[in-house]
């Protein structure tokens, strides 16, 4: 059995989404936090819809009715997604030891909260952990005999982590320039593909071509030889992937997962090395590295560049 309210601080990110606002918001309450830590964005310049739904969504979170303190971080301007995530998360890790997290569109089951909360008290002062995720995204695949399996990947739909860990949080990856001619990213994943992709991704990030924070988490996660905590089944759904994504517009397999359950009291892994065949698959299913999925999306967006042209040769 677990507690009835979660005594860990919850960061709960939002911005212009109250549908979905609305559901994580519940599931927060059901988990009655003593703390919330309220991120948002302000409204884009350009979108005159985005100021009616940014009002919207923060009138959700003003419905707090438990015994409960609440902090707000709300920017004055559009910061864009990667600049009001990394910063609010700054601004939390400088108030508080450690935090569960979950963006607006990360729905997670009532186990998720006390999963997080057990494991951030058990591995406090190990190190070698910097991150625990809601996520499983095995599909069904059993990763051993525990209640959660190691990883290289810090998925992110719902985690939790310490300031120990963010505190080397870099959002301009300063140290691919240097790392990027050497074996480093070998050293840490199991196929060439994966270190081309990766190494593909890292480039992107570090000439600023993509507007997000947390592949800049999965770098300060290799940078610091840190390894992450993946459940045996979903604990978190993303709910997100509409027209009103940032990032998750065009849905796939990965999207409204349904959620699982964990049993307590959790059962502990007996050594702490990470399942390389967990990964493996990661790296091939959400990741897209094999050839196949390269060519799949190739012929996906050639096909929708197709389809655009024809349409505004018609117009």
């Amino acid at each position: 059995m677990f507690p009835a309210r979660c005594t860990t601080p919850i960061v709960f990110i939002i911005f212009n989404r109250p549908t979905a606002t609305r559901q994580v918001f519940n599931a927060i309450r059901a988990a009655r936090p003593e703390q919330l830590y309220i991120i948002a964005d302000a409204p884009r310049s350009n979108y005159p819809d985005d100021i009616a739904k940014c009002a919207a969504t923060r009138a959700i979170v003003e419905e707090v009715d438990w015994d409960c303190q609440v902090f707000k971080n709300y920017a004055g301007r559009n910061m864009g997604c990667g600049l009001r995530v990394s910063s609010g998360l700054d601004w939390v890790f400088q108030q508080v030891e450690s935090a569960i997290i979950l963006e607006d569109d990360c729905l997670p089951d009532r186990t998720f909260f006390p999963y997080c909360t057990e494991l951030l008290a058990h591995y406090n002062d190990d190190e070698r952990i910097v991150h625990i995720s809601g996520n499983n995204f095995q599909f069904g695949q059993q990763r051993g005999e525990a209640s959660y399996f190691y990883s290289h990947y810090a998925h992110m739909w719902g985690w939790a982590t310490w300031r120990r860990a963010w505190q080397h949080y870099d959002y301009t990856i300063a140290d691919w320039s240097k790392l990027r001619s050497t074996d480093w990213l070998d050293t840490r994943l199991d196929t060439p593909a994966a270190v081309a992709n990766w190494r593909q991704i890292f480039d992107r990030m570090y000439n600023a071509k993509i507007d997000t924070w947390d592949y800049q988490w999965t770098f300060t996660c290799w940078m610091n030889n840190g390894l992450c905590i993946h459940p045996q089944v979903d604990l978190v759904s993303n709910i997100g992937f509409t027209s009103e994504g940032t990032h998750t517009v065009r849905k796939n397999q990965f999207a409204n997962l349904p959620l699982g359950k964990l049993q307590f009291p959790l059962k502990h892994p007996a050594a702490v090395v990470r399942d390389r065949n967990a990964d493996l698959f990661v790296q091939s299913s959400k990741f897209n590295l094999d050839l196949l999925s390269r060519l799949k999306r190739k012929v996906y967006w050639h096909r929708t560049l197709q389809k655009a042209r024809s349409f505004f040769n018609r117009a």
